[in-house]
């Protein structure tokens, strides 16, 4: 694989959407504000990842005898934002895209959602909802609409980088614009909730996450590190163990015979969780990789290995400083 398509994918890799833990917000003018809760503790978090589910339980107390009223947020992955955006989603036409559902002390809530389009920093909603374009920019929806709108207006959203045309001839004949969304939606999901004087609250998520990936293993060619290595180090904390491996693994490959490795990538937002008072008194990770034959890194402390496919790390008073980022490399004829 030649570097410039190696510098393609890790581009990709880095610009790639995540998922994000609990945190409190308070509803300004633009949007919502994320803030610290001093008087609500986070007791527990036991939250399970895989590339199927993300599973997520808490257990919050509210220090204060009185009862607290507040808004608890929750940032779902950006969406968008270039062409090459690679977001593993399965459903990109409804708003609820991962099929986030949160419950509290067993009963269902039903969030309302926040979405805002932006480019280079600049909010475009009010825009796109005037012209009557779906926000979601990878549906096909998006693209529909926004090739039945006015040429001027076209030509202005062009110019703006609201989208760009992907149209190309290679004898420089006129050919008819192929409009894309470039821009980037940031959804949050929130709800008001009351947190009683002196008590706990237990809080439930799920959805389905989004995986990225690329077509082979982009840290490692012929048996040594590529440009990316020290990037993936930090992001995913590869150690000479994991390497060897994937040496390995790379001698293993047979194009030929349609038998590779390549590269999933699931990431987490862990660091909301220090808007609460004190550190997380109790947290609890576990890490399924989906099968025996699949290779796992992932940064973590005193992680152990409880099942053939899964993976378990346990803290107390735990200060999340990193989010979490997990590298997965999977054979094509097993996964």
């Amino acid at each position: 694989m030649r570097k410039s398509v190696l510098a393609l994918l890790a581009a990709q890799l880095f610009a790639m959407p995540v998922w994000a833990n609990d945190t409190t917000a308070v509803l300004d003018a633009g949007g919502l504000v994320f803030t610290r809760q001093e008087n609500i503790a986070m007791e527990s978090e036991d939250l399970f990842i895989s590339e199927k589910e993300v599973r997520v339980d808490y257990v919050f107390r509210n220090e204060a005898e009185t009862d607290l009223e507040t808004v608890v947020a929750f940032p779902m992955p950006e969406i968008g934002g270039s062409m090459e955006f690679m977001g593993g989603m399965d459903d990109t036409e409804s708003d609820n895209f991962m099929g986030f559902t949160v419950s509290q002390d067993g009963k269902p809530i039903e969030p309302k959602l926040q979405q805002r389009a932006t480019v280079s920093g600049i909010d475009v909603t009010d825009d796109i909802v005037a012209a009557g374009v779906s926000l979601m920019p990878v549906s096909q929806k998006a693209i529909t609409q926004i090739a039945n709108l006015p040429e001027a207006v076209q030509k202005d959203w062009e110019t703006r980088g609201i989208i760009v045309n992907a149209a190309y001839s290679s004898e420089g004949a006129p050919v008819k614009p192929e409009y894309y969304p470039l821009w980037t939606l940031k959804s949050v999901f929130w709800w008001k909730t009351t947190f009683p004087g002196d008590s706990k609250v237990s809080v439930s998520h799920r959805y389905r996450p989004s995986v990225g990936g690329t077509v082979a293993m982009v840290f490692i060619q012929d048996g040594k590190p590529t440009d990316f290595y020290n990037e993936y180090k930090e992001r995913y904390c590869i150690d000479d163990a994991f390497m060897k491996t994937a040496a390995k693994l790379e001698k293993e490959q047979n194009p030929d015979a349609g038998k590779y490795y390549f590269e999933r990538w699931l990431s987490y937002i862990l660091t909301t969780g220090a808007n609460w008072s004190g550190p997380i008194e109790k947290f609890k990770l576990t890490v399924d990789k989906g099968s025996p034959n699949h290779y796992i890194s992932f940064c973590g402390q005193n992680v152990k290995k409880v099942g053939p496919t899964t993976f378990e790390m346990t803290a107390t008073d735990f200060y999340p400083e990193k989010d979490l980022h997990i590298l997965l490399v999977v054979p094509t004829d097993l996964n």
